[in-house]
């Protein structure tokens, strides 16, 4: 330690210390609040009133896509320009820009994969504003002239309001004024070449109590209130341990919000890549007049409101209005701009054991081996900064790692695999070759100054790659070719940590925001530079398998559009109870605006776990998309078998129900990639959108339509109260088959073993209950299906199943997607995709049927007319019927009739 430390110089001694002297908490005093951000303050000081804006109507442009209309600011007479689209699947666009810029402003690029445009037509226009179509439902655009507003109209319904409290506001670009511009904070100083950009709109929901998204931010799912506190903040930033329950920005920013109520689900993306700040106020008092003549046109005087507020540094008000009307028509709007998860390969699924670090080759080995000596599956093993010659990413500890393809053979020969760190930092060493090309090629961003940016970092003096540079992310991604990145191999995948980007002596421990990126400054991309990262090495990964494999890749910071290049993890968490708790609605939260690969490091990455919490934390990681256990290079060891037999075989329990369920969540995630729906959903308003009881509940789950999660989070606990949804549904315990009715809250008496998890009734679920020590080893396992029956006898789910690692399924439409259905006694297995082709060895070992009647016989029956008896026990205290053997193979039709 003391020798890593000596390497390190001084800015980073003392940020080490920091990280290792027990001090735990955040130093709020290294990250702005809004009074200390000069535009956030600013802005704010701006209260709801007359909007100095008015439409020029006689401006109006209107294809039969688009409309153009000047605003002018009557106080200083500056004109900005107003483009607005209706976009296919019921979004509308509005776009507010400069009408004549001294220099162009920064439009987001390379997040939007599609926005296509669809007809627009103007309904009725005088003095005083237009009304415009907006197609389905009836929904109607409202622009008022004097003052500017826009409001979206179903039928009498006021389904959202721009501008409706005065509070755009838009500082053009102009002049150098002496004095005003530069701006300190602690040591630093920003020089603000361009002087004041900020842009700032108000948005307000009629109706709407409960808003949600905007990650990342450690708090509830359901969003606070801000009037009286900070407003929640979007700036990626390496937040060292970072608090709960208060809006600080984290590592990670995706602007969207959603908006929910028993009538309807929105969303609003703010398309902006530079420092955002949110505020939120929700009440019935305090409204504008616009929003007390809505009451009383409507016959309310207590109808809710949520009024909305975003402010960004620089750059354009590029919003997207995705009007629902429910959860999953949301999901889908959102996904056609930004696309949807990576399908990522089936063992990223699986469990992965990290910390920081293993320490050698030696290391691994004993590691590996331990798991196999106490019967845990897992994937892979992961090394951080530690495992690279002097922290020179792309490259091995010669005495440490020697050898590392034989270390990653010695995995693949046990079908596992290896994620090494690559970060974005890159030790200024000009024997260094990956520092020596990217300066050759001029591929560094540059400081205000025109030289190469350097700060300090895990290497000491590094470089920072401008990855929003196409060049540089081509050449990136060529260097992860075996040729290239010497020692590696198919089974080594890829992290990328600090890319906020994390810098330690910068201002809040990032970039300079007058570092310069080609033609723009930092401050108007900074929440885009991580995205940028993954993609750049995700392409890496593809690109060296000749387009053939799927990539993974874990990344902390993150942007809208960071769906499509893997997963996320929510960052330096602590062995706390309340951060186990946490992140549950922080997962939940990314899952609603698209990311639905995330997780928490297991049994936190600060302090040590008690044995008691560690469990917990496997239990409840279990049932969560991205399942990886990780700890601070200070903690002790924590392998699930340092802490005696009993826990040990709490957790290998914890790990086995994982793998059994992994045919379901391969699903999910293959659900997801096509159609954009979260992968763990909301306790429970996505699926029971007008069940109020849902609304701000957070310390359940569901995963996809059929599994209900609710994790033991609390220490000591005897029993947890689940809410089970749907009245006159049903739900099946999955560990003692007891049934339970919908629409109630069920106290359920816990010990340590138990993990509370529901099937829906109506619901058929695959399983591989033959775990074997990874993901790999079980591939041509045979399945069990657990059928699940409503109170009306009936079931249905669905079976996917491809190689698993490749685009084959995608390229070459092999797989196999069938629908599974049970009715009138019978239970079938149906090809759902004819033009595609695969074949498994798998088979169908078992069929176990919840809430059934003893039959006095069970026929398998083949499309070739082939019929047999299947033997079969029946359970009648429990009513749970089992089949055994049917012995068919996975991939082909069949029935069997209960009779």
């Amino acid at each position: 330690m003391a020798a890593f430390i000596v390497r390190m110089g001084p800015v980073l001694m003392l940020w080490l210390a920091v990280c290792v002297s027990g001090s735990w908490a955040v130093d709020r005093g290294n990250f702005k609040t809004c009074d200390q951000s000069t535009f956030c303050k600013r802005q704010r000081a701006l209260k709801p009133g007359q909007s100095p804006y008015r439409a020029l109507l006689e401006t109006l442009e209107l294809t039969n896509t688009k409309l153009t209309l000047q605003l002018i600011n009557d106080n200083n007479k500056v004109r900005l320009l107003l483009e607005l689209y209706r976009l296919q699947g019921n979004m509308t666009r509005v776009k507010i820009n400069e009408l004549k810029p001294l220099k162009p402003r920064f439009e987001v690029p390379d997040v939007l994969i599609n926005d296509p445009p669809t007809e627009l037509s103007l309904l009725s226009q005088d003095e005083n504003g237009m009304v415009l179509s907006l197609g389905a439902d009836s929904q109607r655009l409202i622009v008022s002239a004097k003052p500017f507003r826009l409001d979206i109209m179903e039928g009498r319904e006021v389904l959202l309001s721009l501008n409706s409290r005065g509070l755009l506001a838009f500082e053009h670009l102009r002049i150098l004024e002496d004095g005003m511009w530069e701006e300190t904070f602690k040591s630093h100083t920003d020089s603000k070449p361009n002087g004041p950009t900020s842009i700032s709109l108000d948005f307000s929901l009629p109706g709407v109590e409960h808003v949600y998204g905007i990650p990342e931010h450690a708090d509830t799912l359901k969003l606070k209130t801000t009037d009286g506190g900070e407003p929640y903040r979007l700036y990626n930033l390496d937040v060292f341990q970072y608090e709960l329950f208060n809006p600080m920005a984290l590592y990670g920013a995706i602007p969207v919000m959603l908006s929910h109520s028993p009538q309807r689900t929105m969303g609003l993306f703010w398309l902006n890549a530079a420092e955002t700040w949110v505020d939120i106020s929700s009440n019935t008092a305090g409204k504008t007049v616009f929003g007390q003549m809505l009451d009383y046109v409507q016959g309310s005087s207590e109808t809710p409101q949520t009024d909305v507020r975003w402010i960004s540094e620089s750059g354009i008000i590029d919003v997207f209005i995705m009007l629902g009307p429910t959860p999953t028509d949301v999901f889908a709007q959102y996904a056609s701009l930004t696309g949807t998860q990576a399908f990522p390969p089936l063992a990223a699924l699986a469990y992965h054991q990290c910390r920081w670090n293993y320490n050698d080759q030696e290391d691994v080995a004993a590691v590996d081996q331990g798991f196999d000596q106490h019967d845990i599956p897992y994937d892979f093993i992961w090394l951080d900064i530690e495992h690279a010659d002097g922290k020179r990413y792309f490259t091995w500890d010669p005495h440490k790692f020697p050898q590392p393809k034989e270390m990653l053979q010695g995995l693949e020969d046990k079908r596992r695999k290896m994620v090494a760190i690559v970060d974005p930092h890159i030790k200024v060493d000009n024997s260094y070759k990956i520092h020596s090309e990217i300066r050759s090629r001029g591929f560094y961003i540059k400081n205000k100054d025109g030289g190469d940016y350097e700060g300090w970092c895990w290497p000491g003096n590094s470089g920072y790659p401008d990855f929003t540079n196409p060049e540089m992310r081509a050449w990136w991604a060529s260097m992860f070719a075996y040729d290239q990145y010497e020692g590696s191999r198919e089974n080594l995948y890829t992290w990328n940590d600090m890319n906020e980007p994390s810098v330690f002596n910068g201002p809040e421990v990032t970039m300079h925001k007058d570092a310069v990126h080609g033609n723009w400054e930092h401050r108007d991309l900074h929440n885009i530079y991580g995205l940028y990262v993954q993609m750049a090495t995700a392409e890496g990964l593809i690109q060296r398998s000749g387009g053939v494999e799927r990539p993974f890749v874990l990344t902390r910071a993150f942007f809208a559009g960071s769906q499509r290049y893997g997963a996320v993890w929510t960052g330096d968490n602590a062995a706390e109870w309340d951060h186990l708790k946490i992140t549950i609605p922080m997962c939940l939260s990314l899952g609603l605006v698209g990311v639905s690969f995330c997780g928490a490091d297991v049994g936190g990455f600060f302090k040590s776990p008690s044995p008691e919490l560690l469990v917990r934390w496997y239990q409840t990681g279990a049932y969560q998309p991205f399942f990886r256990a990780h700890a601070h290079l200070d903690t002790p060891r924590r392998e699930p078998w340092l802490f005696g037999p009993e826990n040990t075989a709490l957790i290998r329990e914890a790990v086995r129900q994982r793998y059994a369920l992994l045919p379901y969540w391969y699903q999910l995630f293959y659900h997801a990639h096509r159609t954009g729906q979260p992968v763990m959903r909301y306790s429970l308003w996505v699926e029971y959108p007008q069940d109020t009881a849902t609304f701000s509940m957070d310390d359940q789950f569901l995963l996809g339509e059929n599994l209900l999660v609710h994790p033991v989070t609390e220490e000591g606990a005897r029993g947890v109260t689940a809410y089970l949804p749907g009245n006159g549904e049903v739900w099946f315990d999955v560990h003692t088959f007891q049934k339970h009715n919908g629409g109630q809250n069920l106290y359920i008496p816990v010990t340590m073993s138990s993990i509370p998890v529901f099937q829906r009734g109506g619901s058929i679920i695959p399983r591989k209950v033959r775990v074997r020590r990874s993901s790999s080893c079980m591939e041509h396992d045979p399945y069990t299906l657990y059928v699940a029956l409503s109170p009306k006898r009936f079931a249905q789910g669905e079976l996917y199943i491809d190689d698993g690692h490749t685009f084959s399924y995608e390229k070459q439409k092999e797989f196999i997607y069938r629908r599974l259905a049970f009715a009138n006694n019978t239970l079938s297995s149906r090809n759902l995709a004819p033009g595609s082709q695969f074949t498994t060895l798998s088979w169908i070992e078992k069929i176990v049927i919840l809430g059934a009647s003893k039959p006095s016989k069970v026929t398998l029956k083949m499309p070739d007319g082939k019929e047999s008896q299947l033997e079969f026990d029946f359970d009648a205290s429990m009513s749970v019927l089992t089949l055994r053997k049917p012995g068919v193979n996975a991939g082909v039709d069949w029935t069997v009739v209960l009779q």
